[in-house]
């Protein structure tokens, strides 16, 4: 592969940058550099922004449109997504890592079912309604799009969490500057031809990959209404900080160090529960906010629990993530990689006993490979408990009873995900509702289009998904008749 693009996608049509520097992708199962791509700096997200803010303004343009009529051209986007299908695969899973087989399930099919559920709410969408005073007269209450978007996305997910956000900001009738992650740049260009081809009005979507100052920049523009971003906690902080000074609306989907709770009546058999485990634990190389990383087991069943996890790890095989057998490839960078190495090193120090995994796999000495790793005798306050680590690392924690599995599933900082695998699922769902957590899954876990999406403390602030998400994306009006 050797892509290379020398313009961005601003106000419908491709521009030149306004510099010449550049990012170079690198494929991570092979450390190749895959093309490159230009860099964008302030001049083009002052550009792009202009695009997105004379769309916007447009008296006869997409925020004026009827919402069924804008649900038309989100249909038409879905479908030259999925007619890229392939390209997407490839794309991401070279850039990131991601095994194509888990690439094909939500790098395409996803996000496209994503536009397709809210083009179905925009057929339904009531923009105003018109209510009785207290004091007599009338009141119209409109519901307006919120304006200029600044959509900011991660590498590990980056056409999923892009359509978390530009397919309820279509919907409404917003206009949007997408600014991906330079590590998954050339996947931003399959979806810039996608939205060109559907037809969608010029500055309704432009896309500039750029770095942290260029999306400081987007952050903090003065055209800009809106911020939505997903990333790391520290970095949500400092995105949150600088909208709450400047009173502009933010959604943050943050980190996560989810409980995966074994409850004592549990199915362990892996031929019937491996699946649903590797997506609730171990999805795409651990690089997921959501993962049930933190294992908690009754310690009547402990060493059973930890025997299986082990096992369960130890089954998946490691490898390119081009090769449709892989089910953990590479580690998205360098960097990355580093990362988890050191938190591995972390748990050995504080005396966590390693059952599998801890190093590089043998053979592959090309790629940012880590072997899947499983810590048992952990303790919930240690680094490696308590810290993310984004990568395939799981902790396995003992409790005595119910009581003490929720405490410790509830003492993180963290809240964005979880699990409860139990022989009982109304006793889950008992359980779940006791966990401090956005979202939690009784012996299944998958962020599905229809429902509310986010995190509690350091895991975010506002909810993605579902209809709810609509509201984050329009301003309500009220009108004295």
């Amino acid at each position: 592969m050797d892509l290379r693009y020398d313009t961005f996608f601003i106000g419908g049509a491709w521009v030149r940058p306004a510099t010449g520097r550049t990012i170079t992708p690198v494929d991570a199962s092979t450390e190749a550099p895959l093309g490159s791509v230009p860099e964008g700096t302030e001049a083009d997200i002052d550009r792009a922004v202009a695009a997105a803010r004379a769309a916007s303004d447009d008296p006869s343009g997409w925020a004026a449109w009827e919402p069924a009529r804008r649900a038309e051209v989100m249909e038409r986007l879905a479908d030259a997504i999925d007619r890229r299908s392939d390209g997407f695969v490839e794309r991401v899973s070279a850039q990131n890592g991601m095994p194509v087989a888990v690439a094909r399930q939500l790098e395409t099919g996803y996000p496209s079912a994503i536009l397709r559920f809210y083009a179905g709410l925009a057929r339904e969408l009531s923009v105003s309604d018109t209510r009785p005073g207290f004091f007599g007269g009338s009141i119209e209450v409109r519901k307006a799009p919120v304006g200029v978007v600044a959509a900011i996305v991660p590498w590990n997910f980056p056409q999923a969490l892009t359509m978390f956000k530009l397919a309820p900001a279509l919907a409404t009738g917003c206009t949007l500057v997408i600014k991906p992650s330079p590590e998954t740049v050339l996947d931003a260009y399959l979806l810039a031809e996608a939205v060109a081809e559907a037809g969608i009005p010029a500055g309704v979507v432009n896309i500039v990959p750029a770095g942290r100052e260029a999306g400081a920049h987007l952050v903090s523009h003065p055209d800009v209404d809106k911020v939505a971003f997903t990333g790391s906690t520290a970095a949500g902080r400092a995105i949150g900080e600088a909208c709450g000074r400047l009173l502009r609306p933010v959604t943050l989907e943050l980190g996560g160090k989810s409980a995966a709770i074994v409850l004592d009546d549990a199915d362990l058999d892996l031929g019937r529960i491996g699946e649903g485990l590797f997506g609730a634990t171990l999805l795409n190389n651990g690089q997921t906010c959501f993962l049930g990383t933190r294992v908690l087991a009754p310690r009547r069943r402990y060493t059973e629990v930890v025997d299986a996890f082990t096992a369960f790890a130890a089954s998946l095989p490691v490898g390119d993530a081009a090769d449709p057998a892989t089910r953990i490839g590479p580690l998205a960078t360098p960097r990355q990689r580093e990362r988890v190495e050191s938190y591995i090193a972390k748990g050995l120090d504080e005396g966590a006993r390693l059952t599998t995994g801890g190093g590089r796999p043998a053979g592959l000495e090309r790629g940012w490979f880590v072997q899947p790793t499983v810590f048992a005798d952990v303790d919930n306050r240690s680094a490696i408990a308590q810290e993310e680590i984004f990568g395939p690392v799981l902790a396995v924690i003992a409790y005595d009873d119910e009581d003490d599995a929720v405490r410790i599933a509830n003492d993180s900082d963290f809240g964005l995900g979880g699990t409860v695998w139990t022989a009982d699922p109304a006793r889950g769902a008992a359980i779940a509702r006791r966990v401090r957590t956005g979202t939690i899954g009784v012996n299944r876990y998958i962020p599905d289009p229809a429902a509310p999406f986010g995190g509690v403390k350091s895991s975010g602030l506002g909810r993605e998904l579902g209809p709810e998400a609509l509201a984050a994306y329009q301003q309500t009006q009220t009108i004295y008749l």
